[in-house]
């Protein structure tokens, strides 16, 4: 099997090597630029630890469906960057503060017909599969980003509602990047399956760790500003399950903080101590927990050699011991 660092470096170079125009250098610069300014690469990664995971063969046939994903992961971002009004994309401005929403509109689309190019690259035989898989996980994506939207109009959100949001908005792409290299590899489709869903369950339990870390991470590892969320009256995990367990005296305190925008840091210490008198921090927990073990259970069942399942393991792992 590779090693996780050399299927980076084929990554980095798949992306280096991609045929980018120079004009109109106001729809290729952006493009450019959301490349360069990084990223974990983490979804292209697991496209190639899925299709390593499967074959004894090299991955090289895989590298185009991964590329696909980072670049479709990228296109996202830019149009969610512009729906969220976000200033930063990993540190750096995002692409339509560095130019302007039209730029960035366009500049996005292009990042996704770029990831269609790449997928046409992919094996004939395996094309109908992996375009229903990309295509479903694209759809999901935009239906996530309209539930978070929606979310921030209504007062109340349940939790089961939280967590389709999440798993749409989130965790569908880490499945369907996995999903794509099974299938690139010849996996069985009981298999294709069961490590799509070891990819979902990891995601909602990566984004089950980031609404902790919002509010107790630590900032130096965490890398965001603690409070963020709470700042923003965010529907995390955390609120919505505060909304579902507060009394009426409790109920009122935390809506008069969310309402309150006129002292940040005593809106972050109010609101975190009614969580912590709530101990919804122990209900986050929890089910981060059972979505992690629902992952590994997935991951066991994959009829490969066992040692062959470990580096996705110890990757999962360490997307989720961080920042505390």
């Amino acid at each position: 099997m590779y090693d996780i660092d050399v299927l980076q470096q084929r990554i980095s170079k798949g992306l280096a090597d991609l045929d980018i125009p120079n004009k109109p250098a106001n729809l290729y610069d952006p493009v450019r630029y959301m490349l360069q300014i990084g990223g974990k690469r983490i979804r292209p990664l697991l496209t190639l630890m899925a299709a390593d995971l499967f074959s004894a063969t090299d991955i090289d046939a895989a590298l185009p469906a991964a590329i696909a994903v980072e670049l479709f992961h990228n296109f996202s971002l830019v149009h969610d960057d512009i729906m969220d009004n976000a200033p930063l994309r990993r540190g750096h401005r995002t692409v339509h503060e560095k130019w302007n929403s039209n730029v960035g509109i366009l500049s996005g689309d292009n990042l996704l017909i770029m990831a269609y190019a790449q997928l046409a690259k992919c094996p004939p035989d395996n094309l109908p599969a992996i375009l229903e898989t990309f295509n479903t996980m694209a759809t999901q994506v935009c239906e996530g980003q309209q539930l978070d939207m929606d979310f921030e109009r209504v007062a109340t959100v349940s939790v089961d509602e939280y967590l389709h949001m999440i798993r749409l908005k989130t965790s569908v792409l880490l499945g369907a990047a996995l999903k794509i290299g099974a299938l690139l590899a010849g996996a069985k489709e009981a298999d294709a399956q069961l490590i799509y869903d070891f990819g979902v369950y990891v995601g909602i339990a990566f984004q089950l760790q980031d609404d902790i870390l919002d509010v107790y991470g630590d900032p130096e590892r965490f890398g965001k500003q603690r409070g963020g969320d709470i700042l923003a009256n965010k529907k995390t995990y955390l609120l919505v399950k505060a909304l579902e367990l507060a009394e009426p005296t409790t109920r009122s305190a935390l809506d008069n903080w969310l309402a309150d925008h006129s002292n940040p840091s005593e809106k972050i210490s109010g609101v975190t101590a009614i969580y912590d008198a709530l101990d919804v921090r122990m209900e986050v927990e929890a089910a981060k927990q059972l979505h992690i073990n629902k992952a590994y259970t997935a991951l066991d069942a994959i009829t490969v050699e066992s040692s062959r399942r470990i580096p996705l393991r110890q990757l999962a792992n360490t997307l989720l011991d961080r920042g505390q």
